[in-house]
């Protein structure tokens, strides 16, 4: 069977370097600690080549789309982070022309520039052929709700693709009063992987929703990662407490993003939050991703193969509902 990732990520060393370091600091980069029996997930998201894809034949992953994972062009103001994010796509887009059976691409987006994140959506949707874009949480405070972020979602509502709402690293003052005063490592993967990444994608999720986004942009299509950030578990909640409170709205909340919003099985394995994201958004909204070189590309196999869904709910996961979504044909 078809198998498509679409959490998949990659960086370009060449072109981070020309990232000003104090901007990387600024923004809460940390060193992660590296496996000591194995390979660290950085020199390994360095690779779109032989090893990648011998790592994906070994899980019989058959397509991967690639993201940039951070740094990226989101830390650089002005015209310098637009020039960045479009050497960025280019260098992917050459990437995926040498294997475009294997590799797809969503766009970087010059995020700390607003007014320039349509016109690179657009380019890199007509010129270069890729199929949504990526984007890493909150940019200088801003999140897609922020009205200077509309011709963007205006842009993804024309070209009738999804945007991939990323997690990022957490605000200056937000690390500050959420994830002090504790050891370094331990901080750093309760700011990420460990809890804060799910939590801040779903406050991005929902502050869409409550700002009328949504309303605004019915046919705007979003994607998130992680057996969908912590949501399919709150929806009911979140209907429940916000009933006298959300009266603008035209759509109640749930249905606006079981309506707008796809969901991914990336970096999470195990059943119980599958079942979950699969009885609050149905099949035909969740779709497999490994969220590699992150997670391993085999753990999300052992993953496929011990789940137990009728053959045609099994390809919608696998392949099928991508391949409506982003556009993608069979090779």
């Amino acid at each position: 069977m078809r198998v498509i990732a679409l959490e998949e990520h990659f960086t370009a060393p060449h072109l981070v370097a020309r990232i000003d370091k104090s901007l990387i600091q600024a923004r809460g980069f940390r060193a992660r600690t590296v496996p000591s029996n194995g390979p660290s997930p950085m020199d390994l998201a360095k690779e779109i080549g032989a090893e990648r894809l011998r790592r994906m034949d070994e899980a019989g992953i058959d397509v991967q789309v690639l993201s940039n994972t951070g740094p990226g062009p989101d830390l650089v103001p002005g015209q310098d982070g637009v020039k960045l994010a479009q050497m960025m796509n280019d260098y992917l887009a050459e990437k995926v022309a040498e294997k475009p059976d294997r590799f797809q691409g969503f766009g970087v987006l010059p995020m700390a520039d607003p007014k320039s994140c349509a016109d690179e959506f657009l380019r890199c949707v007509k010129e270069l052929g890729f199929c949504g874009a990526l984007i890493n949480g909150v940019t200088d405070g801003r999140f897609l709700d922020d009205p200077s972020y509309d011709d963007l979602l205006s842009a993804a509502v024309e070209l009738d693709l999804p945007i991939y709402v990323h997690p990022h690293l957490a605000p200056s003052p937000v690390r500050d009063a959420y994830y002090s005063n504790l050891p370094d490592g331990a901080a750093r993967v309760l700011e990420t992987a460990g809890w804060g990444w799910h939590q801040e994608t779903a406050i991005h999720v929902l502050r869409l929703v409550l700002a009328g986004v949504l309303d605004k942009h019915p046919k705007l299509k979003l994607i998130i990662g992680h057996m969908g950030e912590m949501l399919p578990m709150m929806l009911a909640r979140v209907d429940d407490v916000f009933r006298l409170d959300a009266d603008h709205l035209q759509r109640p909340i749930s249905r606006q993003i079981q309506d707008q919003v796809w969901v991914t099985t990336s970096g999470i394995f195990t059943e119980p939050p599958f079942l979950a994201a699969l009885l609050t958004f149905g099949i035909d909204r969740l779709m497999f991703s490994v969220d590699y070189p992150y997670a391993p590309n085999m753990k999300g196999r052992s993953f496929l193969d011990r789940i137990t869904l009728a053959p045609s709910d099994m390809a919608k996961l696998t392949h099928g509902n991508a391949d409506a979504l982003l556009k993608l044909k069979a090779s």
